[in-house]
């Protein structure tokens, strides 16, 4: 015998299942709260034009010092690599054979002299004897020729005398300029001089310094014409001013000045040749170092200066956030080539009164809706929306143990 059991009971239990359904899909997701951003209002401003370029120093002045006359190297009356005076004695050279070259000089002077006289008193008497018939014409002619002959031999003897003398001033080889005074370049007992001005030593002027660096010819037009169209004041030569990197990172403490920009451009480099002049009266610097500099060229005009967390990038290039007249997420492309600061100098991509996105960029996405804030500095960083950010913890607290405490009594109790 077969028994069926009552359908009322089953038919019930699916109603009230399908019922359940039917309120869960009524209701909906949860609706995600509208996320908070610290946003700053992007205005027009201006701001220094600058370009970080590489220079290398080199001395304001350097002299070759080089023996001038022949003879043999005595002594080196310096120290290698210290500083000089101008007119202070370098390097003596042999003077004997110099002096006796200054003594034969004086003796023909002499004799020249002697000449002279002689021949200046027989033209006088001869002077005085034509007149009366007692010499003929010819002979006060030879007379007077010859006076004249002895009075320029006099003055070729003198002048091999201050020759002789000249040459005999430079067995002493002094310093040109003041300044820092090199290796020497031949030892004592070396003939110098013979044949051709023997190279010595070389002294730097050290204080100041000259840094050359030079400036694409693309990056020069491109500030000609940004000069013409408004959006760039360049400075005058003398206000153009270049701070200096050291080797360490730290910035040099002197700033130097721009005082001499070519008027062509160099053919094998295609830059055009820029050169500062930089003080240096600690001799902190050194020629020959090549250096990182940072130019301050003029000012951008109409640019605005947004922080730098603010500004990301892609493939697409840089880009900012900003929060739209209809409050959502809308992306700009920018023109973020150059910092200032803790800033971008931003030239394309915004507007004035553009509320940039600054703090709380990864609660948004472009296109949803955001509640923009007032945006200051320290308020937050860029990654958590102003308000949004952890709670600090208490000293004394201990949440660990009392989450691990509670554990155990209800696992106790159960």
């Amino acid at each position: 015998m077969k028994f069926s059991l009552p359908r009322t009971p089953v038919l019930c239990l699916s109603l009230l299942a399908l019922a359940a359904c039917g309120k869960g899909k009524d209701q909906g997701p949860p609706q995600m709260p509208t996320p908070e951003v610290g946003v700053l209002v992007a205005q027009p401003q201006t701001s220094p034009l600058t370009r970080d370029l590489v220079g290398r120093l080199s001395p304001f002045r350097s002299a070759d010092v080089r023996a001038r006359v022949a003879g043999v190297l005595l002594k080196r009356t310096y120290d290698e690599g210290t500083d000089v005076k101008k007119g202070q004695v370098l390097f003596q050279i042999d003077p004997a054979p110099l002096k006796a070259t200054l003594d034969a000089s004086l003796g023909s002077l002499a004799q020249a002299q002697a000449t002279y006289t002689n021949n200046k008193v027989t033209a006088q008497r001869s002077r005085e004897l034509a007149p009366k018939g007692y010499i003929s014409k010819s002979d006060l002619d030879n007379a007077e020729a010859a006076e004249r002959n002895s009075a320029a031999a006099v003055q070729a003897a003198k002048a091999n005398v201050q020759s002789s003398r000249i040459n005999l001033g430079y067995a002493s080889v002094t310093s040109p300029i003041e300044g820092r005074a090199g290796q020497q370049q031949v030892t004592e007992g070396a003939l110098v001089g013979s044949g051709e001005a023997t190279l010595l030593t070389t002294v730097d002027q050290l204080d100041p310094l000259y840094v050359n660096f030079t400036l694409s010819s693309i990056d020069f037009d491109q500030l000609r014409r940004a000069q013409v169209s408004g959006n760039v004041t360049l400075s005058d030569r003398s206000q153009t001013h270049v701070e200096v990197a050291l080797p360490d990172g730290s910035t040099y403490d002197q700033p130097g000045t721009l005082d001499f920009s070519d008027a062509a451009v160099n053919q094998s480099t295609g830059a055009i040749n820029l050169r500062a002049q930089l003080p240096n009266p600690q001799h902190v610097l050194l020629p020959g170092q090549y250096v990182t500099l940072k130019a301050n060229l003029g000012e951008r005009n109409k640019v605005f200066l947004i922080p730098q967390q603010a500004i990301q990038r892609d493939t697409i290039g840089a880009y900012a956030l900003v929060v739209g007249s209809d409050g959502k997420v809308v992306r700009k492309n920018v023109d973020a080539d150059q910092a200032n600061g803790n800033n971008w100098v931003i030239t394309k991509g915004l507007a004035g009164g553009d509320q940039v996105i600054v703090s709380g960029l990864q609660q948004v996405q472009e296109g949803r809706p955001a509640k923009a804030t007032p945006w200051h500095p320290g308020q937050g960083d860029s990654n958590a929306a102003p308000g949004q950010g952890a709670a600090p913890t208490k000293p004394d607290a201990k949440p660990a143990d009392k989450s691990a405490q509670g554990g155990d009594k209800s696992a106790t109790q159960q």
